[in-house]
């Protein structure tokens, strides 16, 4: 079956989007690792299927690369909104919202020559209890069970992160894939280790499902909230968070009550490609 699809980036974090909003039909996890397979397939590190939604103008559902699917990614929004103004009719919308598995977020567009060219996002409360993270209190600060001296701290971004202070940035490529099946994780966990800087933050992710990336916009976000609940960054302002990939600006609100997240979205290509039958 023939499927036009569209190849965007967020800081070199690269996905497909598929928008299947006139079908409503979703995409299995063969097919998700297919597309994402970078010698078999288009290659990404993940899929975003746009679907009908009664509660906003689209529902993201993200595919990540192991065809496992998370509840919500913030590169990967930033680029569903720009594919969704960009093939909008007129006139242009400089705000819209979009339902993902962690509520709808609202997201406000600043267009150049291009179209849509940055993206900011209300990514809602970070959390320090969810379901989604270890037992039923705060693990903040904590040392993790079989890794003597790693101290993180749990939060949620409606995707769970463990958010490491001060580890070697070189460590992500391999006590990360450890650190995301911990069992304290009822589904595995993101990843952040962080240096803090005079003029921010900088941020290596080992992503759940996808590995090492270029960026992770939750996760960045996981590490800003993290520090400010530490007292180590201050609330309610805008901080600088250096990814492999470039920089986002992240605001947390006092008591972690709202997050806000700005960064770039790039179209790469489109094009019209045939899945193959088994998918």
């Amino acid at each position: 079956m023939n499927e036009r699809l569209f190849k965007y980036h967020g800081l070199g974090n690269d996905f497909v989007v598929m928008d299947r909003r006139a079908s409503g039909e979703d995409i299995g996890p063969a097919t998700a690792r297919w597309l994402c397979d970078r010698r078999l397939g288009v290659g990404a590190d993940g899929v975003l299927v746009l679907l009908p939604s009664d509660r906003a103008v689209a529902r993201m559902v993200v595919h990540n690369a192991d065809g496992s699917i998370a509840e919500m990614c913030g590169n990967g929004l930033r680029c569903a909104v720009k594919y969704l103004v960009d093939h909008a009719p007129a006139p242009r919308a400089h705000h819209i919202a979009v339902e993902t598995g962690a509520g709808v977020l609202g997201c406000n567009v600043v267009y150049g020559p291009s179209g849509a060219e940055e993206v900011e996002v209300s990514m809602g409360p970070a959390r320090l209890v969810d379901a989604n993270l270890p037992d039923k209190v705060p693990f903040v600060a904590q040392e993790l069970p079989g890794f003597p001296g790693v101290r993180g701290t749990a939060v949620s971004m409606g995707n769970p992160h463990l958010v490491l202070l001060d580890r070697p940035l070189e460590e992500a490529g391999t006590l990360g894939p450890e650190l995301e099946k911990s069992p304290l994780f009822p589904a595995r966990t993101n990843v952040e280790f962080v240096r803090q800087d005079a003029d921010g933050l900088t941020v290596v992710v080992w992503e759940r499902g996808c590995g090492l990336t270029r960026a992770c916009g939750t996760g960045a976000c996981a590490a800003v909230a993290a520090c400010v609940h530490l007292g180590r960054l201050a609330p309610d302002a805008w901080h600088r968070a250096r990814l492999p990939g470039g920089l986002l600006a992240i605001r947390v609100a006092a008591g972690l009550s709202e997050v806000r997240l700005r960064g770039p979205a790039t179209l790469v290509f489109e094009a019209v490609v045939g899945l193959p039958a088994a998918h």
